[in-house]
């Protein structure tokens, strides 16, 4: 998710002008990145001429003028960066893209018929990611550069660049109807980091399109996040809803997020050309035993000390204890369960606000109407508009309003 950490250049061409090796330097490049990328763990490995992605970014333009980018601002902000590289880095001549499989042990989608269980996003079963692949990108980018000169610059999925169009054009997959990187070799599970480089490689050959007359994807999706293939509205998407959405989440959606609490990978478990997939040979991007199946009554009872100790070092940490809680409550109320009301009930006085709505809205979904009228009492002494705002929410609901 989108912060950057962009390296300074490195490597030795102080003039600044662009490199193009020999062809049989080129060839002898080509040979050492492969070699490279399979020392250092990477699945595959493939360059992308930067100023050939116009129809990806033609099509990000949309999506934004669309608003179907949400709150998040940042697309917005730096939308000429992200549609052409070079606009992020003028001495840009060439993009390697790497990609890592982080291909999970079995289907994610296991836990969703567990309604006392969370469902994490595969990805965010271990270690943050980025930190992992940022290492690993660096050495790489060191040793290139002592080989070719010129300068550059790393990144992964952290500053404003499109991954995976460039992916695409570097010959590592195709983007699916879905918008996510499929691969013939490792499906749906692949993480992407990029080398920016004033070296001027012969570029690879794009991936064509693998998807057919499949829509196995877009029908899997529990909120309709896909307006037509090979489009997004992350509005809907219960990824963004989990981690960048910050307030309530729309009341209409929340029913259809069953336990998913951070993240979703439905759209990506279904495609079928995961029957190439194979499990991460990363052991750090292999799920930790207690996030393949948590208890959810465990996470509605974590407070801020609890949560970073648990999630320390984990992607999941950078959405806070009460983004984090609040995506617990609302699996709750979906889970029917009366054994989670004590828990429930007990965030009604949490601090925080976007906390105290989700309990309100759980409560709503698993007390009869009763009991739940009983609790109206607590809206008395509340301030938050967007607090008040639930209990009138859930009055409606069971008709007492």
């Amino acid at each position: 998710m989108p912060t950057s950490i962009s390296d300074a250049p490195a490597g030795g061409n102080p003039s600044g002008a662009a490199l193009r090796p020999a062809p049989r330097a080129q060839a002898a490049l080509k040979s050492f990145l492969a070699a490279e990328a399979a020392r250092l763990g990477f699945s595959a490995v493939g360059v992308a001429d930067p100023r050939a992605l116009g129809e990806a970014g033609d099509r990000l333009r949309r999506f934004v003028a669309l608003g179907r980018h949400g709150t998040m601002g940042w697309l917005e902000d730096r939308l000429s960066e992200r549609a052409d590289p070079c606009t992020l880095w003028s001495e840009t001549r060439s993009v390697i893209m790497l990609a890592m499989n982080y291909g999970p042990e079995a289907d994610p989608r296991a836990t969703l018929s567990m309604p006392d269980r969370a469902t994490v996003s595969v990805y965010a079963r271990n270690r943050d990611y980025h930190e992992l692949i940022k290492g690993r990108l660096k050495e790489m980018a060191g040793r290139f550069a002592a080989r070719a000169g010129g300068d550059l610059k790393v990144f992964v999925d952290t500053a404003p660049v499109m991954e995976k169009p460039l992916a695409a054009l570097a010959g590592l997959g195709w983007q699916g109807k879905h918008t996510n990187l499929v691969s013939r070799d490792h499906g749906s599970w692949l993480f992407l980091g990029a080398i920016f480089t004033s070296v001027e490689l012969d570029p690879d050959r794009a991936e064509a399109d693998h998807c057919g007359s499949c829509r196995a994807c877009l029908d899997a999706c529990p909120t309709a996040a896909f307006p037509a293939p090979y489009q997004l509205d992350a509005r809907r998407c219960i990824s963004y809803l989990t981690i960048e959405h910050k307030g309530q989440i729309p009341a209409g959606l929340r029913p259809l997020m069953g336990n998913r609490i951070y993240g979703c990978d439905d759209c990506l478990a279904v495609c079928p050309w995961n029957k190439f997939a194979s499990q991460a040979a990363e052991a750090k991007l292999r799920a930790r035993h207690d996030l393949l199946a948590p208890p959810l009554a465990d996470f509605l009872a974590f407070d801020d000390a609890g949560f970073r100790a648990f999630f320390s070092g984990s992607p999941v940490k950078r959405i806070g204890r009460d983004r984090f809680v609040r995506n617990a409550l609302l699996a709750a109320g979906n889970s029917g369960l009366a054994a989670l009301v004590p828990l429930c009930r007990r965030l009604l006085d949490d601090p925080a606000p976007v906390v105290r709505g989700a309990a309100i809205w759980a409560l709503s979904r698993l007390l009869p109407r009763e009991e739940f009228a009983t609790l109206s009492t607590a809206a008395a002494g509340e301030a938050e508009p967007e607090v008040l705002a639930e209990w009138r929410l859930a009055s409606l609901a069971h008709g007492f309003a």
